[in-house]
């Protein structure tokens, strides 16, 4: 069973909306959605992890019914990583199994290399390291095209064309570039409500405009301008990749050179899936991550 309806309310004034199934005495596994999606993504695999463990999918900050600050500078990574710390304070947890997909795993990545004291485990479904991110949009040509729609959703008033046509673009999204049969008109429902909420579609958006990551665009030579030390960037925690490698968005090029990262790591190709595999895979999904919350 899933109980939605819940707030963590953060010791820096967020109030962070948010699902959760089994029993709250058992280890935290969090449940990290991206764009343009909210917890509710995650509802068809909440319940296969509730025997083991207390499972939580927050709507992270901006999305659906959490708090959505005006500035655009409240959503910059550091932040949104500050709510994760928060978050499995709020719970009563000292550590996490994180599972997040898109955004949702650019924070996780972040959480997992800054605070990895915080994150027994990490599994990321199609979502790009930072190191590995911002070397692609600096140097690979074809992930600089497939990642223009980043500089579009920066641009003012990106907001008001994916509200126009009742949601039509964000559906397409969602449905054009892989399996839609998951996106039944139930599920349709609920994501217009989501959209719905007064500024989430804005809020959401401002994520891609906080951002230091984005391909260049015309004067503007994007995440080219950055200086990274990879050393900053190892992930010492177990960490599981899943990736969908019909993603024409993130490209799977992004994991090249990724177990040079990863002090114990496992990277699994999904043939045929989108980025959208938690949708259009959740048996596969569920499986894997059994297997490595299983694994010693």
């Amino acid at each position: 069973m899933i109980t939605a309806n819940q707030y963590a309310h953060l010791k820096s004034g967020i109030k962070l909306h948010y699902a959760s199934a089994g029993d709250s005495s058992k280890p935290l596994l969090l449940m990290l959605h991206g764009f343009p999606e909210f917890w509710f993504a995650w509802e068809p695999l909440m319940p296969e992890f509730a025997c083991d463990y207390y499972v939580v999918a927050p709507d992270q900050r901006g999305y659906n019914l959490s708090s959505k600050p005006h500035a655009i500078g409240d959503y910059k990574p550091k932040y949104l990583v500050e709510d994760l710390i928060q978050l499995i304070d709020f719970l009563g947890k000292k550590e996490a199994i994180v599972v997040a997909h898109d955004w949702g795993g650019a924070i996780a990545w972040n959480l997992a290399i800054l605070y990895p004291h915080l994150v027994k485990k990490l599994i990321i479904l199609n979502s790009p390291h930072p190191f590995l991110f911002a070397k692609a949009l600096s140097e690979d040509k074809d992930q600089q095209e497939s990642s223009q729609y980043m500089n579009w959703l920066r641009e003012p008033a990106s907001e008001d064309a994916l509200t126009k046509n009742n949601f039509e673009l964000l559906e397409n999204m969602l449905t054009r570039f892989g399996d839609s049969e998951w996106f039944t008109q139930e599920v349709k429902d609920r994501y217009h409500e989501a959209w719905q909420q007064p500024r989430a579609v804005q809020s959401s958006v401002n994520w891609y405009r906080a951002s230091p990551l984005y391909p260049p665009k015309g004067d503007d030579p994007g995440a080219s301008k950055l200086s990274f030390n990879a050393k900053d960037f190892m992930v010492k925690v177990p960490t599981l990749v899943l990736w969908g490698d019909a993603d024409i968005a993130l490209k799977p090029i992004l994991l090249k050179g990724l177990e040079e990262f990863l002090l114990d790591g496992k990277m699994i190709l999904i043939p045929g899936a989108s980025h959208w595999l938690i949708h259009e895979r959740p048996k596969l999904i569920t499986q894997e991550i059994k297997e490595f919350l299983g694994a010693n």
